[in-house]
């Protein structure tokens, strides 16, 4: 997956519209029915032209990555059994819709499929494309992972669950304190600052809540990018290598699509490149991350080295 996995995927690069609202052949409910109040028959569908618009659909919920493949496709044969293992262990956070190409020319044509295998996700009825043959597992792997952070900021985190799987009685969690309670409520509303909020007054009222530091840091992140674009972003930042903000705001984007590598490396070049007196709040942004991604993060801890040797 590339920059192009971003927010500005969603804007339409694929025409679906004929497809939207197509009758179903088969009635709701039939062996690859897509969900039905959360739950489906497999993670692993077939789709077809005619079920293509319950799809669509269930991609409000929970993103689906479509496999074009057919049947004379050596390549194919390769990638299609990683997806099905990759999304089956996702536990339900991802769908694999599988069209087949010969069977299905419409589905072919709108996706515009110039070669097989090619891979591509539906994110709130909107395409995004992934990759054009067979990569390996660990590619695709870190392709759903960026996937799924790019469903994050689009309000589509929801997840199904597989009919049969279900317990009869679904144990009852317990509930969250009253402001990780708020914020949820907040995060799910769009409402960003409120959420922040909740999560400042939960870690004043303990300090080693350590749900709360994590929820915070995924929250100050999404409100930072929310109406960010990418391309401007990237160019402020060419044209001001020492402007903290444009720099900030790469930095975040990077980080929410995935390259936290980049994101990192851009930083500490920044901190580097200022003077002594300036490079304090890079400082402070760059240990806001490293608890994002995770202290124990191999990525982290190069990270942290190379800031340690600049700080002396």
């Amino acid at each position: 997956m590339t920059d192009s996995v971003s927010g500005a995927a969603l804007r339409g690069a694929v025409d679906l519209s004929s497809l939207r609202n197509r009758p179903a052949a088969a009635p709701a409910g039939g062996a690859d029915a897509p969900a039905a109040n959360g739950v489906v028959p497999s993670l692993v569908m077939d789709v077809t032209d005619e079920t293509f618009p319950e799809v669509l659909e269930l991609s409000r919920t929970v993103p689906v990555v479509i496999d074009l493949w057919a049947e004379w496709c050596g390549p194919c044969k390769q990638l299609t059994p990683v997806l099905e293992s990759v999304v089956t262990e996702l536990g339900g956070r991802l769908v694999l819709a599988k069209v087949d190409v010969d069977a299905n020319p419409q589905l072919a044509q709108a996706f515009r499929a110039q070669s097989i295998p090619m891979v591509l996700a539906l994110v709130a009825g909107q395409p995004v494309p992934l990759f054009t043959g067979a990569v390996p597992e660990q590619q695709v792997r870190d392709v759903f992972a960026q996937l799924l952070q790019l469903a994050a900021q689009n309000g589509v985190t929801g997840t199904v669950s597989v009919a049969g799987d279900l317990p009869a009685e679904a144990p009852a969690e317990p509930p969250l304190p009253p402001l990780h309670a708020e914020a949820y409520d907040a995060i799910e509303a769009g409402d960003y600052p409120r959420a922040i909020r909740a999560y400042e007054r939960a870690i004043a009222e303990n300090p080693r809540d350590a749900d709360a530091r994590a929820g915070l840091g995924q929250v100050r992140l999404l409100d930072r990018v929310q109406g960010l674009d990418l391309q401007e972003a990237r160019a402020a930042a060419a044209a001001g290598p020492t402007d903290v903000a444009a720099q900030f705001a790469v930095a975040d984007l990077d980080v929410a699509g995935g390259h936290v590598d980049d994101a990192f490396a851009r930083l500490l070049d920044l901190f580097a490149a200022l003077p002594a007196d300036e490079r304090a709040p890079v400082r402070e942004r760059l240990l806001e991350l490293f608890g994002l991604v995770g202290d124990a993060d191999p990525r982290v801890l190069q990270a942290r080295g190379r800031l340690a040797s600049l700080l002396f």
